[in-house]
């Protein structure tokens, strides 16, 4: 019977040890071949967490991903990321994959610019169904980083090792970020349909007669309705886009905006307040923002 409450794990070497394998040659870093794991992950129950980060590539784990509303096949197996202290599901079905897994916790990285860096690489919150699906040529590129990695554990640990691990877990972290850029693209025909389906939600939110009682709606929200993670949204909004996800919010604004000063007598203050600002100013200052005139210069402009 699997546990009622997700395990944790708060090193490296206690994962390895449940999935009955040696401990790590550095106890900071390691990297796993699935492979080599015999013991069944159902055991974990609800999941697991792990207190550092994890970077893996299944291969020939066929299926659907979901996207948005729809799904997408793919046999290619993926790349996925995962920060500390979040939630894995336990694998209960997931037995004919091969691929390897890179472990490595964030105190491997504290001291140097990549401690600082590392939340930047937005993917490290994608949800598990956005992993980054890779062209044979980029799995030979990932591979030789892994391959690297690999080689340089299997070395004598010495005053060089760390700085030339961090040093691949870049490549690897740049690598993924050039491929996710690539990946938006390919799939521009699945993202154009979520890029479409947000416009019509956030069109409904903005009605001309609704008013927004609680406010504009969140990035959270639209991400939720979309059933895609709030940085992947982000993340691909910008590369079709050019814009973020609280732009788009804020231009569909200023649409609705621009209709009900062109059209009625309210104050600026009323529709400020119709459209869920608490404070006028800042409904005036987001205006001029976008617009470049004011409110009020806007609707003199139609007199």
């Amino acid at each position: 019977m699997g546990n009622l409450q997700p395990v944790i794990f708060k090193s490296i070497s206690e994962l390895l040890k449940t999935l009955g394998l040696p401990k790590p040659m550095h106890p900071l870093v390691a990297l796993v071949d699935y492979k080599d794991i015999t013991v069944d992950t159902s055991q974990l129950g609800l999941g697991y967490l792990l207190n550092f980060y994890k970077i893996s590539f299944k291969e020939h784990f066929a299926g659907q991903i979901r996207y948005g509303q729809g799904h997408y096949d793919f046999e290619e197996g993926g790349l996925s990321f995962t920060a500390p202290n979040q939630l894995i599901a336990a694998a209960t079905e997931e037995k004919d994959y091969s691929g390897h897994t890179l472990l490595f916790h964030p105190d491997f990285i504290r001291n140097y610019p990549l401690g600082k860096q590392i939340a930047r690489y937005g993917f490290f919150s994608y949800s598990v169904a956005e992993a980054l699906y890779l062209s044979d040529k980029e799995k030979k590129i990932i591979f030789s980083v892994f391959d690297n990695i690999a080689m340089e554990l299997d070395t004598n640990i010495d005053h060089f090792s760390q700085d030339v691990l961090i040093s691949q877990i870049e490549v690897l972290l740049n690598y993924s970020n050039r491929f996710y850029s690539r990946q938006f693209i390919t799939r521009k025909i699945v993202h154009n349909d979520l890029i479409a389906e947000m416009e019509a939600y956030l069109s409904e939110i903005f009605e001309p007669d609704k008013t927004l009682i609680e406010g504009l709606p969140a990035v959270q929200e639209i991400a939720d309705h979309l059933k895609v993670s709030p940085r992947y949204l982000n993340d691909m909004l910008r590369s079709l886009t050019g814009q973020t996800t609280q732009q788009h919010i804020h231009n569909k604004l200023i649409e609705k905006a621009k209709d009900i000063l062109s059209t009625s007598n309210l104050s600026i203050a009323e529709i400020a307040y119709s459209l869920g600002f608490e404070h006028p100013q800042s409904f005036n200052r987001l205006f001029k923002t976008k617009v470049k005139v004011s409110p009020l210069e806007f609707r003199q402009s139609f007199s």
